[in-house]
């Protein structure tokens, strides 16, 4: 059974900087993709990052590309997503997320994701 569990999340100022992590558990070893993803309130949920497990390849959405970072370490079974320059608007529960058997156009889409974690807030605010 895949678990996941995110942390790192917290209160950080305008244009600072904030980690999170996302331990997994039972990932099987072909996982296709991990993934970051988010929800504002009142905002439907928002691709933000992903990573090809194996290959390493990394996709951003535009509203994060150049601040944000995701990485793995395949032998820890742990996903990163490093923020810097974060914005008020980046503010939203961050969750990670799985996806076992996708493909790489689908990526993007959360409704291919299998197994999420139960989310860690993120609060962007002076």
């Amino acid at each position: 059974q895949v678990q996941l569990v995110e942390s790192g999340g917290g209160l950080v100022q305008p244009g600072g900087s904030l980690g999170l992590s996302c331990a997994a558990s039972g990932l099987p070893f072909n996982t296709y993709a991990m993934g970051w993803f988010r929800r504002a309130p009142g905002r439907e949920r928002e691709f933000v990052a992903a990573i090809r497990w194996a290959a390493g390849y990394t996709y951003y959405s535009d509203s994060v590309k150049g601040r944000f970072t995701i990485s793995r370490d395949r032998a820890k079974n742990t996903l990163y997503l490093q923020m810097n320059s974060l914005k008020p608007e980046d503010t939203a529960v961050y969750y990670c997320a799985a996806d076992r058997n996708g493909i790489l156009s689908t990526i993007r889409d959360p409704n291919v994701y299998e197994h999420w974690g139960q989310g860690t807030q993120v609060t962007v605010s002076a």
